[in-house]
């Protein structure tokens, strides 16, 4: 399939990804901000952390709930502003616009990879609440949908 036959698909997988890359901003947004808001309770007010402590706790999760949570932000940012490219291409179709499209898009893959890792190890260690579960399943997904996504808009045709 190429040409205009792969049209339709690139923009609904589009849309997907942007809702999805939405959905993932919006809980890593509400665990970051329980992070920031609760952090900081186990060593008090004088702010004189353990040793060992990391910089962002996560009271709801394990050891890999901040990298998870860290990357999940990152790529739910580059995939959503990554679907600006996406929707001028996917109005233009052609050879001319693709590199516009298929670069930010790949980043925004490599990212979501990189965070769907580290869903990964937070599943391995098994200590997490229903909406950190929710945002590993949505980040497992949309790796899978990025990647489709990138194999779609490739379908422009070369003029002849």
């Amino acid at each position: 399939m190429a040409g205009e036959q792969m049209k339709p698909v690139a923009s609904l997988l589009l849309v997907l990804n942007f809702c999805m890359c939405v959905i993932v901003l919006g809980i890593g947004g509400w665990a970051m901000n329980r992070a920031i808001d609760r952090g900081f309770e186990i060593a008090g007010p004088d702010f004189n952390l353990p040793a060992h402590f990391a910089p962002i706790y996560f009271p709801m999760g394990n050891a890999a709930t901040g990298f998870f949570v860290t990357f999940a932000l990152l790529a739910g940012v580059v995939g959503a502003a990554s679907t600006i490219s996406g929707l001028a291409h996917i109005r233009s179709w052609t050879v001319g616009s693709l590199p516009a499209a298929a670069m930010p898009a790949t980043i925004a893959w490599t990212l979501t990879v990189l965070a769907m890792g580290f869903a990964w190890k937070e599943i391995e260690f098994q200590v997490r609440n229903a909406k950190l579960r929710t945002m590993e399943a949505f980040l497992i997904i949309l790796s899978v949908t990025q990647l489709l996504y990138i194999a779609a808009v490739h379908g422009v045709k070369k003029p002849t």
